[in-house]
């Protein structure tokens, strides 16, 4: 079998390691909290900007020349060689996951049929690979963006024969998502959303767009799938607005139309920043609404207004959101995806791996703070005792019901005396929270 990445050896752990080839951090055998470090992070690596990008931006062409792109022309014989080259480079890092958009491992045909059946012959192919390397696919997903068809959206687009082109094309990514037995199968707006509210019937949209997840949901039961549906929140890019636009909105959309106990939360750190939120804040949210499903790991630059997907290393960042998995029991099916691209100035193969292994010693550290804050509890101490009053009689009652406007309007005007003020104490937890990050 051909190797693309002979020059390298398999990534290991070395502690105090200066080797930029080793993890530092990422131990995948060490016990935290009763769970290995590979089972608490349960890491993928992404079809698409990894294997697929070719460093073109839409001010530049391409940068990469990376061998599965230009050792053949034919697409089928570009798609073999670059699943070869994915599990290859999964198993090398030394990882368990993989993801996939359908467009990502099999190219279009001349119709439908003829992409459907592309599809199937390489999913035939991984399912080799799987089984080789033992690895396994954390979620599959349909690419409903990038083909002009879907210029005016999938789900929500203004005409019925595009809709249905969509349900086609994602009833046959879950049948190959479940026959590579996926733990979760995600849905991403990409463009479903508008540009302009002057061709827009919003209304009609989202219900098409909640009638469309509600017979995806039936499939999914009837087929038996036993995955978890995962909806990716985005504000924008490449509409101006997109109707999962973060954690609260897809939340929202879910209760309108019932969907709210069949779906959870992808969430994409660089998609939080973008909807002008913390990635901590939807990771909070999701837990708060019960939603919460996987997360994809990445960051964006503060300068840049754009999904740059880079690699995740700001340990502050990490760390809490870290804490925040811990404390609500860690992942389920869910995992942390890198779906993460290299700059177009890292040209050469290896970038590949050091790209990676960065991302992945940042999450392998930031678990490791996190559980030192959670095993100490002064965090969850102080939060416990800012919300203590709601323990007292009167607070039971309240949460009870056994209290009305009016009978708490007259619980004030009984004891009619200011109450007294706590400290917060934002500035002593972020002190603390900042020592452990040295």
């Amino acid at each position: 079998m051909q190797s693309f990445f002979s020059d390298i050896e398999p990534i290991r752990f070395s502690a105090n390691t200066d080797n930029a080839l080793h993890y530092r951090y990422y131990d995948p055998t060490r016990k935290i909290l009763g769970k290995t470090m590979e089972e608490h992070l349960r890491i993928g690596v992404c079809f698409w900007h990894t294997f697929c990008w070719s460093g073109s931006d839409i001010f530049g062409e391409s940068t990469f020349t990376h061998p599965w792109h230009h050792t053949t022309t034919d697409p089928m014989q570009q798609a073999t060689l670059r699943a070869a080259a994915a599990f290859e480079f999964v198993e090398k890092l030394g990882l368990k996951y993989y993801t996939f958009h359908d467009r990502d491992v099999a190219p279009d045909g001349r119709n439908l049929r003829e992409t459907q059946d592309n599809l199937s012959r390489i999913v035939d192919l991984m399912a080799g690979h799987m089984q080789r390397t033992g690895a396994k696919l954390l979620w599959g997903t349909a690419n409903l963006t990038h083909h002009k068809r879907y210029m005016a959206g999938a789900a929500t687009n203004p005409n019925p024969e595009i809709f249905s082109h969509a349900v086609a094309q994602v009833k046959h990514c879950l049948d190959m998502t479940q026959k590579l037995q996926g733990e979760n199968y995600v849905l991403w707006g990409g463009r479903e959303g508008y540009d302009t509210l002057l061709n827009t019937d919003l209304s009609k949209e989202m219900d098409q767009m909640g009638r469309f997840l509600t017979m995806l949901v039936d499939y999914k039961h009837k087929i038996g799938f036993k995955g978890t549906l995962l909806i990716e929140p985005k504000p924008c890019e490449p509409s101006k607005h997109q109707y999962d636009f973060d954690t609260a909105t897809v939340f929202a959309f879910l209760q309108k139309y019932g969907l709210e106990k069949e779906f959870r939360v992808n969430i994409e750190a660089n998609h939080a920043t973008l909807a002008g939120h913390s990635f901590a804040h939807e990771v909070a949210y999701a837990f708060a609404a019960n939603v919460f499903g996987s997360i994809d790991a990445n960051q964006g630059d503060p300068q840049l207004g754009w999904d740059t997907d880079q690699f995740p290393t700001r340990l502050d960042e990490i760390a809490q959101v870290m804490y925040l998995i811990l404390q609500h029991g860690g992942f389920t099916t869910g995992g942390f995806n890198l779906d993460t691209k290299l700059r177009r100035q890292s040209t050469e193969i290896s970038d590949l791996f050091y790209g990676h292994i960065s991302g992945i010693d940042g999450l392998a550290r930031g678990l490791i703070i996190a559980a030192q804050i959670l095993e100490k509890g002064v965090l969850q101490k102080f939060t416990e005792q800012r919300y203590q009053q709601w323990q007292t009689p009167y607070g039971k009652d309240i949460l009870a019901g056994k209290m009305d406007f009016e009978k708490i309007a007259a619980h004030v005007l009984q004891h009619d005396k200011e109450p007294q003020l706590t400290s917060g104490r934002q500035e002593m937890l972020e002190t603390m929270f900042g020592r452990e990050l040295v």
